[in-house]
């Protein structure tokens, strides 16, 4: 996953998390969700009280979720993740594959763990016939022979509570401490029987419970017990932060204002990592909440952004850039581009300029074919990788030689039979028109610029319209150029299909958007051969920047 790519990340693919993503995606937000696939309610076979959706087995719900925040552009990978750490203008979440991924917020939905009492027999029927929810599940069992199992004072509640779904309901009440005689009375009034005795077993066939053993030997038989273990909000990956954290009767949990931002402002959370009672209902309309926020919160410092004096639309290139190669061994396949070389061919040799060599592949071609070629790129490191396949390669230093520097450097009088810029897109604010039209400068009377540029968004993207990055079309590319037509005749303006292999390996294509000027000549050139397809893929999808002006 490339660095810098995301708005936000979602930490978590349940109820909540889905539901933030599913907003950040209809407000057209980069999204990642990061999901180890295993939501709080994954032992029940049904949820119950959810609007819409009554009866549905949780694991269906998380699967339509996640099939409708995929078609808003929301990427969803499997695993966890190891922490979070603000970046100033954003966070790196580090992944269990130790894969950092930078974005400019995150939002915490991870929920929590249910630690049961280590009864024999109690977590194997969990969800089944132990329950904890009686909004959840008290209808399923109503008028059955209910148990409590008490585990903290706040178990006299739900001892309550279960009353309402039968008539016929035990509370064992060692949970509860000493029951003074307000409490008993309480609870008895009711016809509740009370058993001080501690459980000590489920007993029962498969999911079923028969009865419970407590210490004294007795057997209270039962359809189905009640009980509440020990909440464990999953916040392990941002201990070391120190948010600021809420204390309740059942535990410690993130604190975060009302729309779900915590004590850091780039840290959001929402669902049961806030709150343990959340049940599904709640927890999809506080994701849906958190998510709005976010993206209201990110539309905010847009907008900060491009009205201060001093704006600056993200890193500097140079900066973006030489992250990006310092970042991989190698960025692109070391071969030369389809385009220039069907092109090059058939134009007489001279002097050649490319315009963000990235790792030399296309310079390193044009020398080969007689070509004096410069390279010039904005990163230092891929013209250091550049000039070893060069030497690497055996071409002479004469033949060929790599520039670390902007457009911005090349002397006035510099002329170039040959200017390349293959794939001069990038992700992070560019004038790439500008560099276009000073680059036309450097062209020598006869000589051409090509302009190499994706045409479409690959087809295994699978990004909805409005999340698709905006490609110039051949024709734009020429009208943006606005050079003149007394000195400049256009030899190419199409778009030509190029075979590639998709992620899977399987044979694919994309299309390419080629554009071919002359600058009128004191000496004749070649006209290019027609426009071949399905020639070998490149291995390039993008190049870095080369220039900045």
């Amino acid at each position: 996953m490339d660095e810098m790519q995301w708005d936000v990340v979602v930490v978590g693919g349940g109820a909540a998390g889905l539901s933030a993503a599913l907003l950040l995606g209809r407000a057209r937000r980069r999204t990642l969700v990061v999901d180890a696939g295993s939501p709080r309610n994954r032992f029940a076979g049904h949820m119950h009280g959810v609007l819409g959706q009554e009866g549905v087995p949780p694991a269906q719900l998380l699967e339509r979720g996640r099939a409708e925040v995929s078609t808003y552009g929301v990427q969803i990978a499997p695993g966890t993740v190891q922490r979070v750490d603000p970046t100033g203008a954003g966070v790196q979440v580090t992944l269990d594959t130790g894969e950092p991924v930078r974005a400019r917020t995150v939002v915490v939905a991870t929920g929590m763990t249910d630690v049961l009492p280590e009864i024999p027999g109690l977590a194997e029927r969990w969800g089944r016939t132990v329950l904890h929810c009686p909004y959840c599940h008290g209808w399923e069992v109503a008028d059955q022979r209910l148990g409590v199992l008490t585990t903290s004072p706040l178990g006299l509640h739900q001892a309550q509570l279960v009353r309402q779904w039968s008539d016929t309901v035990t509370v064992f009440t060692a949970g509860l401490g000493p029951l003074d005689a307000a409490a008993e009375h309480r609870l008895r009034s009711r016809g509740i029987e009370l058993v001080a005795s501690p459980v000590v077993e489920i007993l029962g066939t498969s999911a079923a419970i028969d009865a419970v053993r407590t210490a004294d030997g007795t057997l209270t038989p039962l359809d189905a017990l009640f009980t509440a273990g020990t909440p464990r909000p999953h916040t392990a990956f941002l201990d070391h932060l120190g948010l600021a954290t809420t204390d309740t009767p059942m535990g410690r949990f993130l604190a975060v204002d009302g729309a779900g931002r915590t004590s850091n402002d780039r840290i959001w959370a929402v669902g049961n990592v806030t709150d343990p009672v959340l049940t599904v209902p709640v927890s999809i309309g506080a994701g849906a909440r958190t998510g709005g926020a976010v993206n209201a919160a990110l539309v905010a410092e847009d907008f900060d952004r491009a009205a201060a004096p001093d704006h600056a639309a993200g890193p500097a290139p140079s900066e973006y850039w030489e992250h990006r190669y310092t970042s991989a061994e190698r960025m692109w396949s070391g071969h030369v581009n389809q385009v220039l070389a069907e092109i090059a061919a058939d134009l007489e040799p001279g002097r050649a300029l490319d315009l963000g060599c990235g790792e030399g592949a296309d310079a390193i071609w044009l020398a080969q074919h007689g070509w004096t070629a410069t390279g010039i790129d904005i990163s230092a490191t891929a013209v250091r990788r550049a000039t070893e396949a060069a030497r690497a390669a055996g071409i002479p230093a004469e033949r060929l030689s790599f520039v670390a520097a902007d457009l911005s450097t090349l002397g006035e009088g510099d002329r170039y039979d040959l200017v390349t810029a293959s794939f001069l897109h990038s992700p992070v604010a560019l004038p790439r028109a500008e560099i276009l039209r000073a680059a036309a400068r450097h062209v020598a009377p006869g000589g051409h610029l090509l302009i190499t540029g994706h045409a479409s968004a690959p087809a295994w993207a699978e990004l909805p319209p409005a999340h698709g990055p905006r490609f110039r079309t051949p024709a734009e590319e020429v009208e943006e150029l606005d050079l003149d037509p007394a000195q400049w005749t256009v030899r190419v303006a199409e778009t030509r299909p190029r075979q590639v292999t998709d992620p899977q390996g399987r044979p694919a294509s994309i299309d390419d958007s080629v554009v071919l000027l002359q600058r009128h000549e004191h000496r004749a050139a070649v006209p290019p051969r027609a426009p071949v397809s399905g020639a070998a893929d490149t291995g390039r999808s993008d190049r870095s920047a080369s220039a900045s002006s």
